[in-house]
């Protein structure tokens, strides 16, 4: 039999479709309340997919922080100990600047050698950091520890190398010190020589303006040009102690450029005044000149030629003397002319000298004359100023003693005789006067210098 459709009207179809439609709304409830259960059970796993670390338990965390805190410490440790040795290279760098000493070139050794240490330490610490990467997921507990571990280890050779350094540090104080006093002087003394230079410019400029020439000193102030430019290339060219007593020198030099540049004007009167000065003289002593001849013949009247005879050619060598020193002026007064003021000076030095050897030897036969007058005329008060002196000096030579020291009573002992032989030569008919008085002024040159000794050790024994 062929089954027949149902028809719609029928009991079994509406009966059909209410059965299959009943079933509909009971899945669909089911399937919505089991969603939050799957989706509960699927998140874990869509977020370990995402890149998110699995959860390994409280240990293995603990273990990656201690490892991390490790590994911080590390760093903090190493950058202390790169801070302090870049602070110190440019201490070295400050010493050997400036000191070459033996105790500075040691220091900078030193400073070496501790550098390969920490250069070494660096390296473990960077090997130590390169060699376990914390932010892993799959980290696991025994590696975080080992991490922990080196770095540790990494941390603690940082610091004992920092302590090293440190003490090193300390031991650098004299020669730190001592260098960065130098490099305080140095902008100061380069600052002074430059203002020195330039004062000496000004005064130079000042002194041509008011129409004298200074060629020596502008010579003397061009040959420090170089010397400038030494300056303006620094410290670092030519190092800071040679700078420094570059700096020193140039600014002394160019200190004396200005004040003679200064004084310049005041030279130039004064050289007018010693012409004017030195000319006068020399016309006195052609007058005074012509005097010594009446000098002379009385004294060769009166006196045995001993007591003249060394002044017989006074007058015609103070007249070739005057005319020396008027030669040597009138060259003094063509420098002056020409303003070559050292030669000038030189030259009126020179014509004094002259001038004054011509007026000891005019004024000795007026001198030579009244004292051989006066021992004529009383040779007693020659004697008893001898005497006297003696006498001091033996008072002297036995303060404090029983008998005198030989040393001292020879020499005295001597001087009495002395005397007593220039008082006999006194006697008969042509005395030589001059003689008696050398003699006795060598007697008293005698009992001096005795004298002179014995106050001498006397006071050598007080200061013991």
């Amino acid at each position: 039999m062929t089954a027949t459709p149902a028809q719609p009207n029928s009991p079994s179809g509406p009966r059909v479709r209410r059965r299959r439609t009943s079933g509909s709304p009971l899945g669909d409830l089911t399937a919505l309340a089991l969603l939050p259960l799957v989706a509960a059970l699927a998140l874990p796993a869509a977020f370990t997919g995402g890149g998110t670390r699995r959860w390994f338990g409280g240990r293995a965390e603990n273990q990656r922080a201690e490892a991390q805190a490790a590994k911080d410490a590390a760093a903090a440790a190493f950058y202390e100990l790169d801070t302090a040795q870049r602070d110190l290279r440019i201490s070295i760098e400050t010493i050997t600047a400036v000191d070459d000493s033996p105790a500075a070139r040691r220091a900078t050794g030193d400073f070496a050698a501790i550098g390969q240490r920490i250069d070494e330490a660096s390296h473990r610490y960077i090997q130590a950091v390169d060699s376990h990467d914390l932010d892993r997921d799959d980290l696991e507990a025994s590696a975080a520890a080992r991490a922990r571990t080196e770095l540790t280890k990494a941390r603690e050779e940082l610091e004992r190398v920092k302590k090293e350094l440190d003490r090193f540090a300390d031991g650098l104080g004299p020669l730190l010190g001592k260098a960065e006093t130098q490099l305080a002087r140095l902008a100061p003394a380069v600052e002074r020589a430059r203002q020195a230079l330039l004062a000496a410019s000004n005064a130079l400029d000042a002194v041509r303006a008011a129409g004298l020439t200074a060629d020596d000193l502008a010579a003397r102030l061009a040959a420090l040009g170089p010397e400038l430019t030494r300056l303006n290339q620094g410290a670092g060219q030519h190092g800071v102690a040679g700078t420094l007593e570059r700096a020193e020198r140039v600014a002394r030099e160019a200190e004396a450029i200005r004040a003679e540049a200064e004084r310049l004007p005041e030279r130039a009167a004064e050289i007018d005044h010693r012409l004017v000065s030195l000319r006068t003289r020399a016309e006195a002593l052609t007058t005074r000149a012509g005097q010594v001849e009446p000098v002379l013949s009385e004294l060769r009247r009166r006196f045995t030629i001993a007591c003249w005879q060394d002044l017989q050619h006074v007058p015609e060598q103070a007249a070739e003397t005057v005319r020396q020193a008027e030669r040597k002026l009138a060259e003094a007064r063509a420098a002056r002319e020409a303003q070559r003021w050292p030669d000038a000076t030189a030259l009126l030095s020179t014509a004094r000298a002259l001038l004054n050897s011509t007026d000891e030897a005019v004024s000795a036969a007026g001198d030579r004359l009244r004292r051989l007058n006066a021992v004529q005329k009383d040779p007693q008060q020659e004697i008893d100023r001898t005497r006297f002196a003696i006498r001091d000096a033996q008072r002297l030579a036995m303060a404090g003693r029983n008998t005198p020291d030989p040393r001292h009573a020879r020499p005295l002992d001597d001087s009495v005789a002395r005397l007593e032989r220039a008082i006999a030569s006194l006697e008969g008919r042509h005395p030589d006067y001059w003689h008696f008085l050398t003699e006795t002024e060598a007697v008293r040159q005698t009992v001096a210098g005795v004298v002179g000794r014995i106050r001498e050790e006397r006071g050598a024994t007080t200061g013991h």
